[in-house]
């Protein structure tokens, strides 16, 4: 937790242009102590939190990295309140990839970044790993439960926002299948650097890129929709043992209406 809020009182400082004394200032403090917070070496006292959100613009809980975009819900938060799966249940492919490059001969942790309904996080936990996960909608955490009590697993779920939450334990493997694209440019080196610090294992990224010839597709949030270039993702772990890494274009027809996706698949290892 420390270290997410150093991160979130330096990165909502610079947003709003303020230097480290301007902040003090405001909260009536040193700047040493403003320093101090965003390297880790201290933290607020809890009763300066509500002050120091106060003086950033944001809520306690954003700044500790558990909030949705901007105050929002998901963009499928009433589709996920319905009965049925929006994404069905069966698993992603790139679970089975898992299975055959990490199997869990010994105990694993995974987090499922950005689960959705949970159809994979479940999965997964069926399949004997640890898993947590996480994600923006409060009815896709629900269903996720209800899923992983059908199928007699447990998995960890808490609610966090991708842009704002940053790792402060090791897992094994980080998985995300089609969320990445709501990390905004801007903040990808922070949270791939952060990514790369908590994997001790194994990365498995799926990511949307954008094609000249694709169009946005029909039914995503396209304020926070931010696509990746060709080949981006590779870039982030050129340093780690590439086991696959492929880009596809699929059909899909989530919103009922038919359109395409363009996509970089990454399978990468960290040699220890």
């Amino acid at each position: 937790m420390r270290e997410i809020l150093a991160g979130t009182i330096a990165r909502f400082r610079k947003d709003l242009g303020l230097t480290q004394e301007m902040l003090a200032e405001r909260l009536g403090i040193t700047f040493q102590a403003v320093s101090k917070w965003e390297t880790n070496q201290t933290v607020p006292d809890t009763v300066l939190l509500p002050k120091l959100a106060q003086a950033l613009g944001v809520s306690v809980d954003k700044l500790l990295g558990y909030s949705a975009f901007g105050g929002d819900v998901s963009f499928y938060e009433s589709d996920y309140k319905k009965d049925e799966y929006f994404w069905g249940v069966q698993p992603s492919v790139m679970c089975l990839k898992i299975l055959e490059t990490m199997p869990p001969t010994r105990p694993m942790k995974i987090l499922d970044i950005g689960c959705g309904e949970g159809k994979d996080a479940v999965f997964l936990a069926r399949c004997g790993y640890d898993v947590s996960a996480f994600d923006i909608s409060e009815a896709g955490l629900e269903k996720t439960k209800r899923l992983a009590d059908k199928a007699r697993v447990n998995v960890r779920t808490f609610r966090a926002n991708l842009c704002d939450y940053r790792l402060d334990e090791n897992y094994d493997i980080l998985f995300s299948s089609g969320t990445l694209h709501y990390i905004k440019p801007e903040l990808r080196d922070e949270i791939m650097a952060n990514y790369k610090l908590h994997a001790t294992g194994m990365v498995a990224f799926h990511v949307f890129v954008k094609k000249p010839f694709i169009g946005l597709p029909p039914d995503d949030n396209i304020k926070n929709y931010h696509p990746w270039k060709s080949g981006e993702l590779f870039t982030f772990f050129h340093d780690w043992v590439i086991d696959s890494c492929t880009e596809h274009i699929f059909d899909c027809n989530s919103s009922g209406v038919p359109h395409r996706h363009a996509a970089n698949r990454l399978f990468a290892r960290k040699e220890v």
